[in-house]
């Protein structure tokens, strides 16, 4: 028997060049218990993942922003859509772009939050961002606008409600700020060797390799630890 698993996307189960290693999808599949992605891409990313995986669709989208559990078939929002674009709105006004070009192919499906891309200022969103009641996480990506009491760990609280299972029956795996709450809630933690100093002092364990080769020895260790 193995727990169940929430695993980060970027920088967990990709490669540096940030494209999904495709060596996850086996692995994901053949875990015997039930597997959430939770990530901060918007909520098309982690549904088309699970599909072609082949895995029942549980994921955490946009930073516990959006939650589904297919089980239960019901989708969750949480957070303040309409504060995000507020804060974009003042962003842009003030003389800054968003980054992602004419195309915004990054916010285009999100749905509770808005991702700015990480060469923009920095500074003057967290401001913005503080006048309306927002915060900002950096996810190593992007600069996620959010309200503060929306992340990953109380997204989890949702999935494992809805699956009849306690957050701390989990076992998580990530590389970056947003994954350090999801990491306060489980039972045990991995960081890999990529991840940002924030979700390397919330993890439980370190492990040697970086990015998905991390995932598969945090999956090692689990299982040798059943």
């Amino acid at each position: 028997m193995v727990p169940p698993l929430a695993v980060d996307i970027d920088g967990t189960l990709t490669r540096p060049d940030e494209s999904v290693d495709p060596r996850v999808f086996d692995a994901i599949r053949g875990w015997e218990a039930p597997v959430v992605i939770a990530t901060g891409k918007s909520f098309p990313y982690p549904v088309g993942l699970c599909a072609f995986i082949g895995i029942p669709t549980n994921v955490i989208a946009e930073n516990g922003g959006a939650v589904y559990v297919e089980e239960a078939e019901t989708v969750r929002y949480n957070g303040d859509p309409e504060g995000a674009k507020a804060v974009g709105t003042a962003y842009v006004e003030a003389g800054y772009e968003l980054g992602w070009g004419p195309i915004d192919m990054v916010n285009r499906w999100r749905e509770t939050e808005l991702a700015v891309a990480r060469e923009q200022p920095l500074e003057p969103l967290v401001d913005i961002a503080d006048d309306h009641g927002m915060v900002v996480v950096d996810t190593g990506y992007a600069y996620h606008v959010k309200t503060p009491e929306v992340d990953k760990g109380r997204g989890l609280e949702t999935v494992a409600a809805a699956l009849g299972m306690t957050p701390d029956a989990f076992v998580a795996v990530g590389d970056s700020e947003n994954d350090a709450e999801l990491f306060g809630r489980v039972g045990r933690a991995f960081a890999v060797e990529n991840a940002d100093e924030t979700a390397k002092q919330a993890a439980d364990e370190l492990v040697d390799a970086g990015f998905a080769d991390g995932f598969f020895e945090a999956l090692d260790r689990i299982r040798a630890s059943r």
